[in-house]
């Protein structure tokens, strides 16, 4: 049974940091999405990881700000974020790809973890 366990995020205030943590248990994969959902919109990619290597890509529109990183032995994915706005308020949710590499698109993931609240106030 494969599980995505996500934690951290809460409440901060802007220009504050925090770090998400996403442990994966049940199978192996080739690659780890995160991904931010705030209400009304749709998820949106906000960084991904290749397990072997790890080698990673982040959108613009974080780039600098977010870095993401693993812990191999832990199966543990992380997304550390920094210098929050208040725009980065949202639902965060790790996914993972059984087969493939990153990829900017949900649905091509498999598996989800339960999501976690940011929420950046100004």
């Amino acid at each position: 049974q494969v599980q995505l366990v996500q934690s951290g995020g809460g409440l901060v205030q802007a220009g504050d940091s925090l770090r998400l943590s996403c442990a994966a248990s049940g199978r192996t994969f080739d690659a780890a999405g995160w991904f931010q959902q705030a209400p009304g919109k749709e998820r949106e990619f906000v960084g991904g990881i290749v397990w072997s290597g790890g080698a990673t890509y982040l959108p613009d529109s974080v780039k600098g700000r977010f870095t993401i990183s693993r812990d191999n032995a832990q199966s543990t994915v992380y997304l550390q974020m920094n210098s929050l706005k208040p725009e980065d308020t949202a639902k965060y949710y790790c996914a993972i790809r059984i087969r493939g590499g990153i990829t900017l698109t949900p649905d091509r993931y498999d598996y989800w973890g339960q999501g976690t609240q940011v929420t950046v106030s100004s």
